[in-house]
């Protein structure tokens, strides 16, 4: 039998720069540093951080070399979605919504280029809103 997991305790987003990064992800979706976790913030080790309700760690790695591959999918209602889609148009970034046909999706870049995305399923409600 295989061992229960509890969900996913973080992710490792390779960044240039710490502080821009942090800034970045504060301004642009809500998050903050995990103060606990700060000691783990030296060179070679993460500067964690996570969203307002604390259910979503990122682990920013400085990393010179990297060009940015991290993928990060976000789930939300459709309405949230929807409220996401305005938030973001209005941090000048550049959008792709995709209908899958049973979700949409809305990707973006941050500024290390690493993907990120925010998907719901209520797909019906974003369908009629996005007509």
């Amino acid at each position: 039998m295989t061992p229960a997991l509890k969900g996913f305790d973080h992710i490792h987003v390779y960044v240039a720069d710490w502080e821009s990064a942090e800034k970045w992800y504060g301004d642009t979706l809500g998050f903050k540093r995990v103060e606990a976790l700060m000691p783990w913030a030296v060179k070679g080790g993460p500067l964690t951080i996570e969203d307002p309700e604390g259910n979503i760690h990122l682990a920013l790695f400085e990393r010179d070399d990297h060009k940015g591959s991290t993928a990060i999918a976000f789930g939300a209602s459709g309405e949230d979605f929807l409220t996401w889609k305005i938030h973001l148009e209005s941090k000048g970034l550049e959008l792709r919504i995709t209908d899958h046909k049973l979700a949409y999706s809305l990707y973006f870049h941050d500024p290390d280029n690493n993907m990120l995305e925010i998907t719901t399923y209520d797909h019906e409600s974003v369908r009629r809103q996005l007509a």
